[in-house]
């Protein structure tokens, strides 16, 4: 007989096991990968480099920002073609990226700037000589 209020405890009823949560596996997952300082691919850093040098001197140059644009972006693509199929092991992914834009806009600026230095010369040349 049960009071209001009792328990099981209370009045000694014990005949139920208590329930105990199922056993499940571990996942299969492989545990997550830490990378070690300094683990960034060589070529995503070295694109970054080649395309701000490419920037600095194409603005008064022109031509070595198209030819130092063109070299960082194509260093760009291959470093984030390599990480992305390293499966973690390399890093550096958004200095690559990085890197093959700022190319672009290294290749841009020499080649707006070889134009503008083109067009002065012509300019120069063609005027008549004066005296």
């Amino acid at each position: 007989m049960r009071f209001a209020g009792s328990s099981e405890i209370d009045t000694g009823l014990t005949d139920v096991a208590p329930s105990l949560a199922p056993w499940y596996p571990p996942p299969n997952h492989p545990p997550p990968r830490v990378k070690a300082a300094g683990s960034n691919d060589g070529r995503a850093t070295a694109s970054l480099v080649t395309a701000i040098v490419g920037i600095v001197l194409g603005l008064p140059a022109g031509i070595p920002g198209m030819v130092l644009g063109t070299l960082a972006y194509f260093l760009g693509r291959s470093a984030v073609s390599r990480i992305d199929s390293s499966q973690g092991t390399l890093g550096g992914r958004g200095v690559a990226v990085a890197g093959w834009v700022f190319g672009v806009v290294a290749m841009a600026i020499g080649s707006a700037v070889t134009l503008a230095w083109i067009v002065v010369l012509l300019v120069a040349t063609s005027q008549p000589a004066t005296g």
